[in-house]
């Protein structure tokens, strides 16, 4: 695992980062996103401030990551509990 340095721009400042080669693709498209997240806001909501922009760019990605995390334990509980009553019917069966 080798690493690599970087440079991004993000609201147009640039940031050198040193990460893992295999990182590489991820962090790029990361970027991306938000470059397209910072570019729709200014358009609709006619911010002028990068800060504003960062801003919301950074609440609709925390809100979509914890969302994520709620659902991702909610399944995880159902799979669990799932998992214990079909124990509960094989030891049933094995007795």
């Amino acid at each position: 695992m080798e690493d690599v340095t970087i440079t991004v721009n993000i609201a147009d400042r640039p940031y050198r980062l040193k990460i893992k080669t295999e990182e590489e693709e991820v962090i790029r498209k990361a970027v991306k996103e938000i470059e397209a997240r910072l570019k729709d806001y200014s358009e609709k909501f006619n911010f002028q401030d990068k800060q504003d922009l960062l801003a919301m760019a950074l609440l609709q990605f925390s809100a979509t990551a914890v969302k994520a995390e709620k659902d991702q334990s909610g399944r995880e509980n159902s799979l669990y509990a799932r998992l214990k009553k079909l124990d509960q019917v094989l030891s049933e069966q094995l007795v």
